[in-house]
């Protein structure tokens, strides 16, 4: 028997779209997963990006949280990472 997953989509801003060329990606993460961990996934996938991981905030169906928030199957997760223009 498989452990259990949880499926959530990933919507990525700025630095992070720009990494991953697409603005949304759909992760299985094993239950229990938080937040930092996705935050962790896409750092080790794209370490360009770690230079963004203390000054991003995140989201979970369109409110924010703590990077120890567990996600649930379903969420939807935003990384906010600081972003400048006028």
């Amino acid at each position: 028997m498989s452990d259990p997953t949880v499926t959530v989509t990933i919507k990525l801003f700025a630095a992070y779209q720009e990494a991953y060329g697409m603005p949304e990606l759909v992760l299985a993460l094993p239950q229990g997963a938080t937040v930092a961990e996705v935050c962790d996934r896409l750092l080790q996938e794209h370490p360009e990006l770690e230079q963004w991981r203390s000054l991003t905030r995140f989201g979970v169906n369109y409110q924010f949280v703590e990077p120890d928030w567990v996600l649930q199957d379903g969420d939807e997760v935003v990384l906010i990472p600081p972003v400048s223009g006028g």
